[in-house]
């Protein structure tokens, strides 16, 4: 017989990378973690997982309970959620999956607030160099930087982001401020490659001025955008980078902003949810702690009454 901790159990270890991360995504020892699976594959009477020194692979069946099981989870809480509706209580499992650096900074306190108003609510927070790939019976909410190719998702806009191309005072003393789209070519660009877009074409607009698009060489490339801060910051080149995590840099003078009558695609901060998940009450209530945290956002430039 399964239980629902078991199927939460397999639901961790079906996405881990190995075992050790599993233990420590369960906070649990990584020999608790092969003795409950075995347990668990002696009870199903099937494998459900290949293991290897290097990776854990999902066999046939292994997949199989993963995606029937996630269905099962889900279905639990929005019976539970059902049930509390006549009531003001928030229960249920709370999961969001965020991409590394905005999940860090604005999506973690968002989730400690609501566990603090409602502290029966159990949590998991994902974090993603790109959470659209991210299985979407894995979440109940998903924070998205940018826009949404997937027309089946339902979309809430919690604030605008504008991208800023931006570079060290270091680095402007020893090479100058291009002046036009065009002469970011003739300087060391820092690239981030965080999801599917096109990050080495970089387009610009201005009023009256018809739209540049540059491809740049990359000097510098990294899939982790604090790798990219950090280089830039050290003088070493400029970057396209979100207007949060780049704001507090810009005030204080640690990074300049460059061709600020022009500007890059914004990449608007939205919150995702399939349709069920977005009217249950902890999906609804976490939606409204984080829009309210950004009802007036510490990203915007506080010297610009214009943003």
């Amino acid at each position: 017989m399964l239980h629902s901790d078991d199927l939460k159990f397999f639901q961790v270890v079906s996405v881990a990378t190995s075992l050790a991360a599993a233990a420590r995504a369960l906070d649990i020892s990584p020999s608790a973690v092969t003795q409950r699976l075995s347990s668990l594959e002696r009870r199903v009477g099937v494998r459900l997982l290949n293991r290897s020194s290097r990776r854990l692979e999902l066999t046939a069946e292994g997949r199989l309970l993963a995606e029937r099981g996630a269905s099962v989870l889900a279905e639990i809480d929005g019976i539970v959620d059902f049930l509390s509706r006549s009531t003001e209580t928030v229960s249920g499992h709370l999961r969001v999956a965020a991409p590394f650096g905005f999940g860090r900074r604005h999506v973690a306190p968002a989730m400690a607030r609501l566990r603090a108003e409602h502290p029966q609510v159990p949590l998991t927070l994902s974090l993603f160099q790109d959470p659209l790939v991210v299985d979407k019976e894995a979440w109940d909410v998903m924070i998205h930087v940018g826009q949404l190719a997937d027309s089946e998702l339902t979309a809430v806009r919690l604030a605008d982001n504008q991208r800023i191309l931006c570079a060290a005072p270091a680095y402007i003393a020893r090479h100058g401020k291009p002046k036009l789209p065009n002469d970011v070519r003739q300087h060391a660009c820092a690239v981030i490659r965080e999801n599917q877009d096109d990050a080495t074409l970089w387009t610009f607009s201005a009023p009256g001025q018809p739209s540049v698009s540059v491809r740049v060489e990359p000097a510098m490339n990294s899939n982790d955008g604090a790798v990219i801060k950090h280089w830039v910051m050290a003088g070493l080149g400029m970057m396209v980078r979100s207007e949060w995590d780049v704001a507090e840099e810009l005030a204080a003078g640690t990074l300049v902003q460059l061709l600020p009558e022009w500007s890059l695609p914004a990449v608007d901060i939205v919150a995702v949810f399939r349709s069920r998940s977005g009217r249950v009450k902890r999906t609804t209530r976490f939606v409204q702690l984080l829009r309210a945290a950004m009802r007036q956002p510490n990203w915007k430039f506080p010297d610009d009454p214009a943003r």
